[in-house]
């Protein structure tokens, strides 16, 4: 590693803040993040840290913080409201859509249309590196409301939980994790057969994206696109897909596209939704069916894309979710296409060698924070929870599309990488940073492809 690189490392280990908290930030942000890990007392007191008068501030005051309703994805395929008292401690969640089941007993009711409210409480004492950062963290407890179907939907308290979700805020952006779920269900029994099994994964969270501010002008979105997408489908063994697509929308919301493959991220023309995004029907599915070769159960292409015009740091950033869609209360007509997944958009325009150096932080597939350093023709991935350097990939810019960076890992693995104001993409046909964590995997689950997104941080 070069004498640069190196000093580059240990800069972003000494400035690079917590997970896509300061939505662009400063070189002078301090510190990583450690995932907390706390049971009972030791998850700490409700009160914010008073920080000092000469640290800058990451996130609104304290008593702003509620002001904001953060709109945004997740990797679970699910859009969400998401806004937080830092006074009164409480946050309300709400799922706009949602693929998750709320039981395991059927599929076809999900979490959409759930709202619950709940208790935050900061990361312990020392967990974070400063009082400001501690102050812009705030770990979910239990959560309980009323689900779609009438019946009291609840999510697991702080107590016990070793890998709980958290939220950071930061100035125009909220991210981290959003509570997970159990997936688990027996399928149709046919006498002779068994249709639609998946097996039992417990999800400790899923990584989270949102907005303080979006827009549903969507004259803002015309224009060509690099999109970065990952996909996930439980019936096919919970199967990932990590691939790219270089898309055209016009005026009206209608994706064309110059890959062989098509348009990836939407299907037909997007339309309104009331809650603030629009809606694409019959979006393509790029999971293969074959990941369960005993259990070639989807029907149809029935699922529907949400894209959240995102507004940060003066430009228009599409985030674009996958909801699969499952009715099976019909067995003659049974509509099954359960492929979720999230996708970036990056608009397509030249990006040289060193046009988005920096540090990075973001959530990524293992379900773990990561820390990215991206230096010229170079990047290297950070544990944030041991500041130490990870797997290292090589850039090299000057793909066909425009803004399309390709990446190959130390071990050969390639893949492509993107950027848009102070949010990057990542996609890498292998497995990255010791793989998924453990506690969000069972034992047939692959850690390739690895997909991560990221927010920069430092400069």
């Amino acid at each position: 590693m070069s004498h640069a690189i190196t000093r580059g490392l240990a800069m972003a280990i000494a400035t690079a803040p917590f997970l896509i908290a300061c939505g662009g930030g400063k070189a002078d942000d301090p510190a990583p993040i450690n995932a907390p890990q706390c049971s009972g007392s030791s998850c700490g007191t409700q009160g914010a840290p008073t920080p000092s008068a000469s640290t800058p501030t990451l996130c609104p005051d304290t008593a702003d913080i509620v002001k904001s309703t953060y709109l945004g994805g997740a990797g679970s395929g699910e859009i969400v409201q998401l806004n937080i008292d830092a006074t009164a401690m409480t946050y309300t969640l709400k799922w706009l859509e949602s693929p998750i089941p709320l039981t395991s007993a059927s599929v076809s009711v999900t979490r959409k249309g759930t709202q619950i409210t709940g208790a935050v409480i900061h990361p312990p004492t020392g967990t974070l590196p400063t009082a400001e950062q501690t102050r812009c963290a705030f770990i979910l407890g239990a959560g309980t409301g009323t689900a779609s179907d009438g019946t009291t939907y609840t999510t697991p308290d702080f107590v016990n939980n070793p890998n709980p979700p958290m939220i950071l805020i930061g100035k125009g952006v909220a991210g981290g994790g959003i509570p997970g779920a159990t997936i688990e269900y027996a399928g149709v029994n046919l006498i002779v057969t068994t249709l639609g099994a998946v097996n039992k994964r417990h999800f400790d969270f899923y990584p989270f994206l949102g907005f303080a501010s979006t827009t549903t002008d969507i004259t803002k979105l015309p224009g060509t696109y690099n999109a970065l997408l990952y996909h996930l489908s439980p019936t096919a063994n919970y199967e990932t897909i990590a691939t790219n697509s270089i898309e055209t929308f016009d005026a009206s919301g209608n994706c064309t596209s110059s890959s062989s493959t098509g348009c990836l991220s939407t299907g037909k023309a997007l339309t309104l939704n009331s809650n603030g995004y629009f809606d694409s029907a019959n979006p393509p599915q790029i999971v293969p069916s074959t990941g369960a070769t005993t259990n070639p159960f989807r029907t149809g292409n029935y699922g529907t894309a949400h894209m959240i015009l995102g507004q940060l740091n003066g430009a228009t950033i599409p985030l674009v979710v996958r909801t699969g869609y499952v009715d099976t209360s019909n067995l003659l007509a049974a509509k099954v296409d359960d492929e979720s997944g999230i996708a970036m958009l990056a608009a397509a325009t030249p990006l040289a060698s060193g046009g988005f150096d920096g540090g990075y932080v973001g959530a990524d597939s293992n379900f773990k924070y990561t820390a990215t350093l991206v230096q010229g023709a170079a990047a290297t991935f950070l544990n944030p929870s041991t500041s130490a350097a990870e797997d290292s990939v090589g850039l090299s810019y000057g793909a066909t599309s425009p803004g399309l960076v390709n990446v190959q890992d130390s071990n050969g693995k390639t893949g492509l990488a993107i950027a848009s104001s102070g949010l990057y993409a990542i996609v890498i046909q292998g497995s990255e940073n010791g793989g998924i964590t453990s506690t969000s995997a069972n034992p047939d689950t692959p850690s390739a492809p690895y997909f991560g997104i990221g927010a920069q941080i430092s400069k």
